[in-house]
């Protein structure tokens, strides 16, 4: 999974093909490192369908404040440039994967 900053938004997310789930993380949370095998798996699983990427909040202040992250873990899902869903605080797999499901409808 690559590691989107707010040098690589724009590209990243914005003019991508493909539908994007942001995965905003970081290194002191406990419930971000607890969904990362999940999420490594669903990249994997869904990868030719959509692009799942990550955001280390701490290293990204900026770009969370721009995208109003307050709380992490934070996914957010993007539809041909445009945030279409958001999940935040008590995120599980199965949630995520609701959302990719609709992101793919």
């Amino acid at each position: 999974m690559e590691e989107v900053t707010k040098d690589s938004f724009q590209r990243e997310v914005i003019e991508s093909k493909k539908p994007v789930v942001l995965d905003f993380w970081g290194p002191q949370c406990v419930p971000c490192i607890a969904l990362m095998p999940q999420v490594e798996a669903m990249a994997s699983q869904y990868g030719d369908k959509i692009k799942i990427a990550k955001v280390e909040a701490p290293k990204n202040r900026r770009l969370c404040i721009e995208l109003k992250v307050m709380a992490l873990p934070t996914f957010l899902f993007f539809k041909d440039g445009r945030e279409v869903d958001r999940l935040a605080n008590s995120v599980t797999a199965e949630a995520i994967e609701a959302s990719i499901g609709k992101l793919l409808e």
